[in-house]
């Protein structure tokens, strides 16, 4: 358990900042990669478009210039839920992980609370899969499912994920996201290390929430007072046999807000490394 960490920035920890700067704020905190996001705007936090409109072939350059790995970019959201509209969004996001040399790409579920029956929810999750490897196989690339803890979510489990993948077939192209947020509020006991892609980690403070209750909203830089169990569930990745970055992924506008980011993240790694890493 005594080995190095590696961290990791979601570009959510700092919105307003350029993709430049943004791996400029990577670099100078030690962090061994970045993930670019693709929703941003979307989400009203800039209004700069994806990349701030550079190539993708520019902003990886300046990355690996710097010394930061392209670890992913994000996102297709609601994956599972197959359309056209969606095949031209995983498409286009393979297209610019290869041209930017991201390592992977983030497919996320839907989340619309929508009733179905488990058959179907999995038949649509196995297809959607199996449409989406072909593509993952021409470039050569990993897509990383991010299952989503919430009680509307259509894929809560990391373990369901893992069954759709093995049964297209997927194993060398797919991984998981292990987000310590998603696995507490899901309730989830298992780890999958060996399946484990990337880990997000976020804190929660507030005392009076119930697990249902959380909210990407509350999502700050883990600390001492931290609800999630990030430390434990740290470790336990560890002992499992996880070596790979561990990406600062908070949603709180308290957090964007944050004058002082870059030491506001140095203190949250170093706890983080201080009660892991002995």
């Amino acid at each position: 358990m005594g080995s190095k960490m590696d961290f990791a920035l979601n570009q959510i920890a700092a919105p307003t900042l350029d993709s430049r700067s943004f791996i400029d704020l990577a670099a100078r905190l030690g962090c061994t990669g970045v993930e670019l996001r693709n929703d941003l705007a979307d989400k009203q936090l800039t209004p700069r478009e994806f990349m701030d409109g550079e190539t993708p072939a520019a902003i990886g350059g300046y990355a690996r210039a710097k010394g930061i790995r392209l670890l992913g970019l994000s996102e297709v959201y609601g994956f599972n839920r197959w359309s056209g509209s969606i095949s031209d969004k995983v498409k286009l996001l393979v297209a610019q992980a290869k041209e930017s040399g991201a390592e992977s790409l983030s497919l996320i579920p839907s989340n619309d609370g929508a009733q179905e029956p488990d058959d179907k929810r999995l038949s649509d999750l196995r297809s959607a899969l199996a449409l989406i490897l072909p593509m993952l196989e021409e470039a050569d690339l990993v897509a990383l499912v991010e299952p989503l803890g919430f009680a509307t979510s259509s894929l809560r489990h990391k373990r369901e994920a893992i069954e759709a993948i093995e049964a297209v077939g997927g194993r060398g192209h797919f991984r998981l996201v292990h987000d310590t947020f998603h696995h507490f509020i899901a309730g989830e006991e298992e780890f999958f290390p060996e399946w484990t892609g990337i880990v997000h980690i976020s804190g929660i403070i507030d005392p009076l929430l119930e697990p249902g209750e959380m909210r990407d909203g509350h999502r700050i830089l883990v600390d001492t007072r931290d609800r999630l169990q990030n430390v434990q569930q740290v470790k336990a990745l560890r002992a499992g046999g996880y070596s790979g970055a561990f990406s600062n992924e908070p949603f709180a506008t308290a957090v964007h807000a944050d004058e002082n980011i870059e030491d506001s993240l140095s203190a949250s790694i170093r706890h983080i490394a201080e009660h892991v890493v002995r």
